[in-house]
């Protein structure tokens, strides 16, 4: 239907005389019968808004610093109905202003929305650098940045949703059950802007990776293979190009606001107002007001404006667009990037919020910290000294991560070596449920495990092993099964996210067919496609009790195990053979029981003693 055409479904008059409301449509039935809309036109200030919609009702209009904003609180009752009704904006001695409405139908129960957990496996992507599905795509004249250059690692490669659509069945044949992408939304930034984490327009999927309607189609197929869609939202900060940025509501919208109204010009010499990164604030008791300010005040870069939260019409907005793109794009998860960034109890008041309305849902928030203390202390259920309550379900586990790695690449002694991740493993008393962290071997942000490694293929199995029978959720960045890596410069954020072989039409490999791989290459994806789809119907492993031995002559032994499942995981470092003597592992219960290696499929007889012939991963089950 175009603009002021009238809507056959109903008696009134489509017009869309507002430049910008926001949420741009919302629903009815949610238990929170409130609703705050963001109007931005010129001078809108001097406008009176009136609804006359049966069960909507306007409860308080809120002028901000700014003439061109207004504030409008609504209720909707729980009778009232799905429809479209005009907001009428009345001035004296001038045309009234009319903007159409539309509250929904709900698609589903809120109970319905199931987020992940751990008998998920999820694939990170960065949707720039996995495939372009639709060339056409590629540049959009109304955006800053332009160039497509596959040979410049902080340019757009033109990677889309059209990419990750077409090769769902990949992932899904690997054995995946979720997919986590990196920003799809707007970022109309003049360089750099591959990435996503600089939104300019938090109700705008990106012209260069799609429309609106390409997101769901991602997420409706998606749901047809019984995968979840794990949406990456940054509350934390939003691009320097976002469109309020140029007629900002309120004099504190975002930090240090002050500051760059008067700096304009050369925002990006002033160090002065970037976070000192200092995370420990939030739970430090000896923290200085000073550096609790940095930290939480302070800009991520200067590029990226430090969005502040403890603005009530801010906060308002941020839940609101969370919940939006939930029934919007039918989430099955919220990756919140920069977690302990943002104030702290508007993350609570956040997190709260979405699982108020969504009790099966999941969030999980980056908290890059290598203390379990730390990252402990943002999970739901978390016996705080402070009292403070996260409502976070999954926190990530930055602190396996690099346990795992130290553990691999170290020389074998009493306090080194695969003792770093038996001890790291111990420290799971401290949390408050441990199967919901995330456990990684390598993201967007990080090397390669590959490069992590130093090229080990061995060691990198034996990670990827650790990683998918622990107690957690794992997830895996794109590329990891076909061993890519940053040896050339390692850290290298670009590099790190390089093109996916096969994503393009003109690629000499297609890791997705599996033509120009190596044999390694193959191998590993091979390897990875075993333990994943083994992983997907393993109870042991979902939901399991974990026992684990203290590594002894290089060799770790761990066990999950569930009702009459068993499933044994063995790390071995020694590069000669050597033998395992079973008897020490009597109170798992199997003795003479026969076991099935879950690579090879080959038989192994649980008796007195298993002869390990190489350095390497075993993974064992007593059932196929």
């Amino acid at each position: 239907m175009t603009e002021n055409e009238v809507d056959k479904n109903s008696s009134i008059i489509e017009k869309h005389d507002i430049n910008r409301i926001e949420p741009i449509n919302w629903w009815v039935g949610f238990k929170d019968a409130s609703l705050q809309l963001l109007v931005h036109h010129p001078n809108i200030s001097k406008w009176n808004p009136e609804i006359s919609y049966h069960g909507v009702s306007i409860e308080k209009v809120h002028q901000a610093d700014s003439p061109n904003y207004l504030f409008i609180d609504l209720n909707i009752s729980e009778t009232t109905k799905a429809g479209k009704f005009n907001i009428v904006f009345k001035k004296e001695n001038e045309d009234d202003l009319i903007h159409t409405y539309e509250l929904k139908s709900r698609e589903k129960s809120a109970e319905d929305y199931v987020g992940f957990n751990s008998s998920d496996a999820i694939y990170l992507i960065t949707p720039d650098r996995f495939a372009n599905g639709n060339p056409a795509n590629d540049n959009s004249e109304n955006l800053n940045e332009k160039t497509i250059d596959r040979t410049d690692d902080y340019a757009r490669h033109g990677g889309d949703i059209q990419g990750m659509i077409n090769h769902l069945n990949y992932i899904d044949d690997l054995g995946f059950t979720a997919i986590w992408s990196c920003p799809l939304l707007t970022n109309d930034m003049f360089q750099g802007s591959y990435h996503g984490y600089a939104i300019t327009d938090y109700y705008q999927v990106d012209p260069r990776y799609g429309t609106l309607e390409d997101y769901k189609t991602l997420s409706s197929k998606m749901s047809e293979k019984g995968m979840k869609l794990i949406m990456d939202q940054v509350a934390n900060h939003c691009g320097l190009e976002h469109w309020w940025m140029k007629d900002l509501p309120f004099k504190d919208w975002i930090n240090y606001q002050e500051n760059y109204e008067k700096n304009r010009e050369d925002w990006s010499s002033d160090k002065s107002i970037t976070t000192n990164h200092r995370r420990t604030v939030n739970q430090d008791v000896y923290a200085s007001k000073i550096d609790k300010k940095n930290m939480n005040v302070g800009w991520f870069v200067s590029a990226m404006p430090d969005l502040n939260q403890r603005n009530p019409f801010m906060a308002k907005y941020t839940i609101q667009n969370s919940i939006w793109w939930i029934e919007t794009v039918n989430l099955g998860g919220i990756r919140q990037d920069t977690y302990p960034y943002p104030d702290k109890h508007f993350m609570s008041k956040w997190a709260g919020a979405i699982m108020h309305e969504y009790p099966n849902f999941s969030i999980v928030g980056e908290e890059w910290s290598l203390n379990p203390l730390i990252v402990g202390y943002w999970q739901d259920g978390a016996n705080n000294g402070d009292g403070y309550k996260s409502n976070l379900k999954s926190p990530m586990d930055f602190p396996m991560q690099r346990l795992i790695v130290d553990a691999l690449n170290e020389e074998e002694s009493w306090d080194t070596g695969l003792v770093k991740i038996y001890e790291g493993l111990a420290n799971d008393f401290h949390y408050a449920k441990p199967k919901d962290f995330m456990i990684f071997p390598d993201n967007h942000d990080m090397s390669r495990i590959f490069t992590q490694l130093n090229g080990d293929v061995t060691s990198t199995k034996m990670a990827l092993s650790y990683v998918l029978t622990l107690p957690r959720i794992p997830q895996i960045y794109y590329g990891t099964e076909i061993l890519m890596h940053d040896f050339d410069n390692p850290g290298d954020h670009g590099l790190i996210r390089s093109d996916f072989p096969g994503g393009w039409a003109d690629d000499t490999v297609n890791a997705f067919t599996g033509e120009g791989l190596t044999e390694e290459q193959k191998d590993m994806q091979l390897f990875l496609k075993k333990v994943l789809n083994y992983r997907k119907n393993s109870k042991a492993i979902h939901d399991g009790k974990t026992i684990h031995f203290a590594p002894e002559d290089g060799v770790y032994v761990l066990f999950r195990v569930f009702e009459d499942e068993t499933v044994v995981l063995i790390l071995n470092k020694n590069e000669e053979p050597i033998q395992l003597d079973l008897n020490r592992f009597e109170e798992m219960g199997l003795t003479e029981k026969t076991l099935f290696n879950i690579i090879t499929d080959a038989k192994v007889v649980w008796k007195d003693s298993l002869v390990l012939n190489e350095k390497g991963s075993t993974i064992l089950s007593t059932k196929l």
